[in-house]
């Protein structure tokens, strides 16, 4: 086994950027040998159009998934949210579009960072809202492919929510 196929080994194993030294002393071998290494793996990626990559970053070399495919893994990879962040994103699309200063009164202060990582995750679209000094929030397309929700329910127009607290009250007396 070659120096080359060893680093690779060793990038994909550890699933993170590793320095000269940390790859030189996972594979045994001095600092020039993993250096020819990574300059033969990144030679290697490049010639064979692969969908990975080594690369540089400030915390060493890494084994990724070149930048083209990132909208592959938004598809494939199933997000990830907390319980506070899908009860933000729920409340948002049952009032869609909402106010955000509303959403904060509905759900507290911890929303704004949630609202933060629904927009950057691609779930909630926010705009200045032209009435107020607050935001708009609306779930967008994504939201609905990805919960496979083609429409959701409309809430209770005042007429029948009237006649919902009507009945509640008759069942109480």
């Amino acid at each position: 086994m070659n120096a080359a196929t060893k680093i690779e080994a060793i990038l994909y194993l550890k699933g993170k950027p590793l320095s000269i030294s940390e790859l030189s002393e996972y594979a045994a071998c001095d600092r020039a040998t993993v250096e020819e290494g990574i300059i033969d793996l990144i030679d290697e990626y490049a010639r064979r159009d692969s969908a990975l990559e080594i690369v540089e970053t400030s915390d060493g070399y890494s084994l990724q998934l070149r930048s083209d495919f990132h909208d592959l893994v938004q598809t494939l990879i199933p997000v990830e949210l907390g319980v506070g962040a899908l009860r933000t994103l729920a409340a948002i699309a049952l009032h869609s579009p909402i106010l955000q200063s509303d959403l904060i009164n509905l759900r507290g202060s911890g929303a704004y960072q949630q609202v933060q990582e629904l927009v950057e995750l691609g779930f909630v679209k926010k705009r200045r809202d032209s009435e107020s000094r607050s935001y708009s929030l609306q779930v967008t397309s994504k939201f609905h492919q990805y919960f496979q929700i083609e429409q959701l329910p409309q809430p209770f127009s005042n007429g029948q929510e009237q006649r919902q607290l009507e009945l509640e009250l008759q069942a109480e007396a």
